[in-house]
């Protein structure tokens, strides 16, 4: 039996009840790889977050001025506008500035680490990345809705 990275639907069940879910909040996802997209919109629905998908970096910065998320996953190598200028571009824009965006990308070295913070992100993801690390990063700048 091949044991794949998605956490069992009655873990995510149990999560649910157990006050995890998001509060409706929503995440933008900036990611090409329809695989990628797939997995990580998947699961942080699960999570009870609405999500939002752009297919380049171009579309992410519309759809962030036009839908202001809560939170923007960005990958890097990403068509048209890079994941490093449409950070730049969304932090630099007076409506969008404020919100966390963090970098999702195969991209692991130190140095890339530090460029991500410096072209403003808030947050850095190394690919591969577990579906629950994305999660429990989201929740980090989100927060839980452990409200009863």
């Amino acid at each position: 039996m091949i044991r794949t990275a998605n956490p069992p639907a009655e873990d995510l069940a149990t999560s649910k009840r157990n006050g995890m879910s998001a509060n409706g909040k929503t995440v933008l996802l900036v990611e090409d790889n329809e695989d990628n997209r797939i997995v990580y919109s998947t699961i942080l629905r699960h999570f009870g977050y609405n999500v939002s998908e752009a297919l380049n970096g171009e579309e992410g910065i519309a759809k962030a001025r036009s839908e202001k998320p809560d939170l923007i996953l960005m990958d890097i190598s990403i068509p048209i506008i890079d994941g490093w200028e449409a950070t730049q571009v969304l932090k630099h824009d007076p409506n969008t500035r404020d919100i966390p965006i963090i970098a999702l990308t195969a991209h692991a070295l130190a140095s890339d680490r530090e460029k991500a913070m410096e072209v403003g992100c808030d947050g850095y993801l190394a690919k591969p990345c577990e579906p629950r690390a994305v999660v429990a990063e989201v929740q980090k700048f989100l927060g839980r809705d452990d409200a009863a």
